[in-house]
């Protein structure tokens, strides 16, 4: 019975020194990441154990101000994109698609494909893989009630999510994260 306690008791001491190794590694490979990225990690971890899905954990999203038609928040997605002086380099009318396909009514689905395309390629200069991201999507939806809702990628993962961007880099992609705050913010209220 002894040798059982201590073989035990030997696990037990690996598996806190293996944490403990996990955790100094952790904090070592954090310490060269962007300030915010704790903060950034945090966030996403709070949302996924929340909803259990990394899609919800990822995402900004505003629910659409009650009485806007989806017309009326279209309007105002394209006309703040363009007042903030953010190119528009496409749009998915994806609902549409998604109707003529099944021949029946599907709900409203459009997706707004924006870009400033010398940020876009500073961001590509600094690291290929970026290119996955872009152009920004702003997407306009009607859930399963019928209540719209507008989503957009949450930059901060790409913004403080690793080591720290170059500073006029940062600086660009910090505008555009405003850009597309606000078109979801004022978006959802109708303001344009």
């Amino acid at each position: 019975m002894q040798f059982i306690k201590n073989v035990l008791a030997l696990i037990g001491l690996i598996a806190i020194v293996a944490i403990l190794a996990l955790f100094i590694k952790a904090q070592s490979v954090l310490a060269g990441f962007d300030p915010g990225a704790r903060e950034t990690y945090s966030n996403i971890a709070k949302v996924l154990l929340e909803t259990g899905n990394p899609a919800e954990a990822t995402v900004w999203r505003a629910k659409v101000k009650d009485g806007l038609t989806f017309d009326d928040v279209d309007q105002a997605i394209r006309s703040i994109a363009t007042t903030m002086n953010i190119k528009d380099v496409g749009a998915l009318p994806l609902g549409d698609q998604v109707s003529a396909m099944q021949g029946a009514p599907w709900r409203k689905l459009k997706i707004y494909l924006y870009c400033n395309p010398l940020t876009a390629a500073h961001m590509i200069d600094y690291s290929d893989a970026f290119a996955a991201y872009l152009p920004c999507r702003i997407a306009l939806l009607q859930d399963k009630t019928g209540k719209l809702w507008i989503y957009t990628i949450n930059m901060d993962l790409l913004i403080y999510g690793g080591k720290p961007l170059p500073p006029e880099l940062k600086e660009e992609t910090l505008k555009v994260k405003k850009i597309m705050q606000t078109v979801l913010s004022d978006g959802a209220k109708g303001d344009f």
